[in-house]
């Protein structure tokens, strides 16, 4: 019996692909769970402004190949602009509420209108909330010193916020936005980001960062059932 899955990411902008590409699929594959990452965004768009239109004909394409075992997502609630129920979330809802209500709505919307290509057992949405750099705060030292900032900055922003994903995502203090003040617009999220990410490494993104811990586990039961 062929014990690995393979599974196509429809992720938002190159950081994530990157993401994927050179973090995350190295370690899935070490879990037989082959991942790869599909852009998106059109060649010279930067992430954000994501619409679901655009996202659900990637996802549907990729579903209808038999050798695609999962079709999932990587794209983040911050400059979100078009997904099913996103008008409707509460105000001040956790992070965990609106990952809930977003990845239950993107999956409901699918089945719903796809339903021959299994897409309940085969479509598993993820939305990072807020943002790619959500991940990088998952290791306060690394990140210190990697943009050569105080740590004591970046442990305040965690003990008021509670979590890595739950820090806010306004204009002005989303994370990728601290990371630009505290290095005078120095921080280069592409190449940055995934030299940060390497250092940390996923394990320890998954301690600190339970949706993202959620979407790897529910990738890992899926190649448990093979």
């Amino acid at each position: 019996m062929n014990d690995s899955i393979t599974v196509k990411v429809v992720v938002e902008g190159q950081t994530e692909q990157n993401f994927i590409k050179e973090i995350l699929a190295p370690y899935c594959a070490l879990k037989r769970i082959y991942m790869t990452p599909s852009l998106v965004s059109k060649k010279g768009q930067k992430g954000g402004d994501v619409k679901f239109q655009r996202v659900e004909q990637d996802i549907v394409a990729y579903l209808k190949q038999p050798n695609v075992s999962a079709v999932s997502t990587f794209v983040d609630y911050y400059g979100l602009k078009a997904w099913p129920e996103k008008d409707s979330i509460p105000p001040h809802s956790t992070p965990q509420q609106i990952a809930d209500r977003l990845n239950n709505a993107a999956k409901a919307y699918i089945c719903a209108r796809h339903d021959r290509l299994n897409p309940q057992n085969r479509f598993i949405p993820f939305m990072a909330v807020h943002e790619f750099e959500t991940l990088l705060f998952s290791d306060s030292r690394i990140l210190a010193e990697a943009l050569n900032i105080e740590q004591r900055e970046v442990d305040n922003v965690l003990s008021e916020c509670g979590s890595p994903e739950q820090i806010n995502n306004s204009p002005q203090t989303a994370p990728s936005k601290r990371l630009l003040a505290w290095t005078n617009d120095q921080y280069k999220k592409i190449i940055d980001g995934i030299k940060i990410s390497e250092k940390i490494g996923i394990d320890k993104m998954r301690q600190e960062c339970p949706l993202f811990h959620a979407w790897l586990t529910s990738l890992e039961q899926l190649q448990e059932q093979q």
